[in-house]
């Protein structure tokens, strides 16, 4: 039985928790791997509509164990009211598991996250303010807080001093703030050691003999390919690394363990924050797709930007993580338009690419080259069979496929999770 990688083939936003949802009852252990609680998922299930932040879409299915990776940030507050506000729906979550490796978001962290994005002003990378990016530097520079610590009181006040001290003269001398108390952040931080307890594992471990047993695990991706420290659009991008190989450095799991890559695809193109998107679409049209998507963010409820689907970006998302398959979602918001533009390549200088160009200066400089497709009327919410669709939409489908390079093995045609359409199954 296989491991499989659910990864964003875009700028995040894709649909991700939907099509994990989708796979959730035939999976047995679902991961998140990478990311913090700036990443969102909605997932709506009998018309209930649940946005998850640090929890893995598969705590819908009951019978698949939810874990929490070490590639992981974790914002303890977040968790305990995500984990709460499901109880309240009632969706147990008392069988989560989070590895002793993970990483803590603190309070100082979401302070030097907000003040630091409000001092670069115009050359701001749009954060969520969550805390996430600094949390990670401190995990680089080896000055960061781990889950395991919480169980040393006297490890975890030595280390939250070490942080603050340099972090405080930061706070008071360029940014005119107030420094932070150890002695607060660290009661706090202990306040969680008892409820965090019980969940803490060798994920590691329990994942790989998972794996041994011939059960399914399921790495569950936040943000996308674009937004990839390593190669997305830099320095607009997270602070993981969210591409299918980030599932092995965020679980503990080797790379052979990996059987599928599902590339999760937006019919169209979205993107939240700062950074260049040249199918982005600055009029009515843009509205429209915002408005009939609902394109505004879990986590943040900031606008998306909208424009059409551009074939390039999915094409070197699917080359870099090596999609065995595509869920194409969102298709339905698509019905109504006469014609549907689709990017097939960049005018850079006056000269043609048929690729993602290596310069991000030339990617900020990028003309999109369209292909206009019939569009189609009919609602196609409804059709839960590819030749259930009209023509055109079958055209449509199919031309993707073709610019992104990988098969199209599913489709979300509305938000509700029987609203599918399986081509090949995706275990």
């Amino acid at each position: 039985m296989p491991g499989v990688v659910v990864v964003g083939a875009q700028w995040g936003d894709e649909g991700k928790g939907k099509a994990t949802d989708q796979l959730g009852d035939r999976v047995d252990y679902c991961v998140r791997y990478s990311g913090g609680n700036n990443a969102g998922h909605t997932v709506v299930v009998n018309g209930e509509r649940y946005a998850l932040h640090l929890l893995p879409s598969g705590i819908l299915n009951r019978q698949c164990v939810p874990v929490i990776g070490n590639g992981v940030v974790v914002d303890l507050d977040v968790l305990f009211s995500e984990m709460e506000g499901l109880r309240a729906r009632g969706i147990d979550s008392s069988h989560m598991l989070i590895s002793a490796n993970a990483h803590i978001i603190t309070s100082y962290h979401q302070v030097i996250d907000k003040v630091t994005e409000r001092f670069l002003g115009k050359a701001r990378i749009g954060t969520t303010g969550r805390g996430v990016g600094p949390a990670y530097s401190d995990k680089v520079n080896r000055i960061g807080i781990r889950i395991q610590d919480l169980f040393d009181a006297s490890i975890l006040r030595q280390k939250v001093e070490a942080a603050l001290e340099q972090k405080n003269h930061l706070l008071v001398k360029v940014y005119n703030r107030r420094e932070i108390d150890p002695v607060q952040v660290t009661e706090h931080l202990l306040s969680h050691a008892d409820r965090i307890r019980p969940h803490v594992a060798d994920v590691s471990r329990i994942l790989n003999d998972a794996l041994d047993q011939g059960k399914v695990v399921l790495f569950e991706g936040a943000q996308a390919h674009h937004l990839d420290v390593d190669h997305g659009t830099y320095p607009y991008v997270t602070s993981s690394n969210p591409v299918a190989a980030g599932a092995c450095v965020g679980t503990g799991v080797g790379p052979t363990r990996i059987n599928r890559v599902v590339g999760i695809a937006k019919a169209y193109t979205t993107r939240v924050g700062e950074g260049p998107m040249p199918t982005e679409l600055l009029d009515a049209d843009g509205d429209r797709l915002r408005e009939i998507g609902a394109e505004f963010g879990t986590t943040t409820g900031r606008k998306r930007r909208c424009g059409w689907f551009d074939g390039l970006v999915v094409e070197a998302a699917a080359k870099a993580n090596a999609f065995t398959d595509i869920f194409l979602t969102k298709l339905d918001v698509l019905t109504g338009w006469e014609r549907i533009p689709v990017c097939v390549g960049y005018k850079i200088d006056g000269r043609r690419l048929d690729v993602l160009p290596v310069s991000q200066t030339d990617f900020h400089h990028a003309v999109p080259i369209y292909e206009e497709l019939d569009g189609w009327t009919e609602d196609i919410s409804g059709c839960r069979h590819f030749d259930d669709l009209p023509k055109n939409t079958q055209a449509y489908v199919n031309r993707l496929e073709e610019l992104c390079g990988a098969r199209i093995s599913g489709i979300g045609v509305g938000p509700s999770r029987e609203q599918s359409i399986v081509i090949n199954s995706l275990l």
